[in-house]
């Protein structure tokens, strides 16, 4: 009888120690890491929140947008016993002032062990917007005033990938900067007095960025220490006043860099061309290294809030 009871003991104490085993083995273990890539010239690095949380055996990842317009994140998972519902890698476009979800894992097999670990890439931007064509810039100056494109489209000093199209006005600083096109205010620096010819002191430039209505952002850079006249969440028309031009970040001189961009995903944005109005050209220009172009006095159009948040914001893509 007591060599019964020992082995019914030894038996139940074995099951445990199974039960056990397996409840551990079904627990998951993951690592993230999130980068902003603000290594790009004259990036600004989003304030943005992924959020995992548990239900049941799934997992669903949020991602919440702090910011006053759209974030494009790109997502790199390493799974074990783990399904995306989405295919992986996952890049999408989030919405301004948001949480939403971006997708969820679920286990292959829920009762052994499952993991995963993960790398999220972000930038400002859409990878949804569609630059519309029609929209003709003024030159960011004040009417009647003449100033010289030093480095142009495909500019050799540093207008490559990510800043192709951009556009650098040699100025004094201190020079008033006007709104090349309408739009709302979604962010803003200028509290740096440092700037130098390396790419070391691209984290000290100044900007504004303005989201214009097609969902496209134009950025105006390297302005002077407490320059900048504007603040997020305001509308502003095209020749408004904005800012004051200046000589920090990665530049070579005081001057007034001036780019409009998308997103291509959460690592790399995507520089758009655009045309001009100019005072001594009877239609739309593309500028061109070397020449001085003089600001027209035709009248802004006026941008209302619902205007310049009138493209669709929410859109996603999968890679």
């Amino acid at each position: 009888m007591l060599i019964s009871i020992l082995l019914i003991r030894r038996s139940l104490i074995a099951k445990l120690l199974a039960f056990i085993s397996s409840v551990i083995l079904a627990e998951a273990t993951s690592s993230a890491k999130s980068v902003d890539t603000a290594s790009e010239p004259h990036d600004a690095a989003p304030d943005v929140n992924v959020i995992a949380k548990r239900e049941g055996e799934d997992t669903h990842f949020f991602v919440q947008n702090k910011e006053l317009c759209e974030v494009t994140m790109t997502f790199q998972m390493r799974l074990v016993n783990l399904i995306s519902t989405t295919t992986l890698p996952y890049t999408a476009t989030f919405p301004p002032g948001k949480t939403v979800e971006a997708f969820a894992l679920e286990p292959t097999s829920p009762e052994a062990k499952w993991e995963y670990s993960y790398t999220n890439y972000y930038k400002l931007g859409s990878s949804c917007a569609v630059h519309d064509d029609s929209a003709v810039y003024q030159l960011p100056f004040a009417p009647g005033t003449r100033y010289k494109v030093t480095q142009g489209y495909n500019g050799s000093y540093s207008h490559k990938g990510s800043n192709l199209y951009a556009i650098d006005w040699q100025m004094p600083e201190g020079t008033p900067v006007y709104a090349a096109r309408g739009g709302i205010v979604v962010k803003v620096r200028d509290d740096s007095d440092k700037g130098g010819g390396s790419v070391k002191f691209d984290k000290y430039n100044n900007y504004v960025l303005i989201r214009h209505e097609d969902g496209t952002l134009g950025h105006y850079c390297h302005l002077k220490k407490a320059g900048v006249v504007v603040r997020p969440g305001q509308v502003v028309r095209p020749g408004q006043l904005i800012a004051h031009s200046g000589n920090t970040g990665y530049s070579s001189g005081p001057h007034l860099h001036f780019s409009v961009f998308k997103t291509k995903d959460g690592k790399e944005r995507v520089s758009i061309p655009v045309k001009f109005h100019t005072a001594d050209d009877e239609v739309a220009v593309t500028l061109k290294e070397g020449r001085k172009y003089r600001a027209s006095s035709a009248a802004p159009i006026v941008v209302t809030a619902q205007k310049a948040a009138a493209m669709p914001i929410q859109g996603t893509i999968g890679q």
